[in-house]
């Protein structure tokens, strides 16, 4: 096999493109003079010097097609004073992990009933549809109809946040 020219310049000319397209799905890099803590930098800023600080969250987000943005902050003198106990449905939602299988497969295109209980790791009907009921209940997924399911827009950005805290 004799490997010609433009066979070589072909590979090359693939190869080029594939990084490419690495490139450009990459995350953009804060400019340098930004410094490494651009966004708490920015988050300060806003805060009065008296206060206790605050804490910020945020993201921009594709999945299945979708784009997200989102940023939510809040003080922690709010944070503190907040009945936390009324999180806890909302939290003990996501502390299964068929649940958080469920949402991942949700979020990745799997959004149907049908597409979902074809994943043998979720259970049996039954089961699956106990679990999308309780994620459902707590405001991590909603029915788009027709046994469709999606994760509520303005949910996608605060549960990768909780998945990114759990996981640090």
């Amino acid at each position: 096999m004799t490997i010609t020219m433009e066979s070589r310049l072909a590979a090359l000319e693939t190869q080029v493109a594939a990084l490419n397209e690495r490139l450009a799905a990459a995350p953009p890099a804060p400019p340098a003079s930004e410094g490494t803590f651009w966004a708490l930098d920015g988050l300060k800023q806003r805060l009065p010097p008296e206060g206790t600080g605050a804490v910020l969250y945020t993201g921009t987000v594709r999945v299945a097609g979708q784009h997200y943005d989102w940023q939510y902050g809040r003080t922690v003198d709010d944070v503190l004073a907040a009945d936390w106990t009324e999180l806890a449905s909302t939290l003990s939602a996501l502390a299964h992990p068929v649940r958080l299988r469920l949402l991942r497969e949700i979020l990745d295109g799997r959004q149907s009933t049908s597409e979902l209980a074809e994943i043998e790791e979720l259970g049996t009907t039954g089961q699956l549809h106990h679990h999308l009921r309780q994620i459902t209940a707590a405001g991590w997924l909603s029915s788009t109809g027709r046994g469709r399911w999606a994760v509520p827009a303005e949910r996608v950005v605060p549960l990768l946040t909780i998945l990114t805290a759990a996981g640090r």
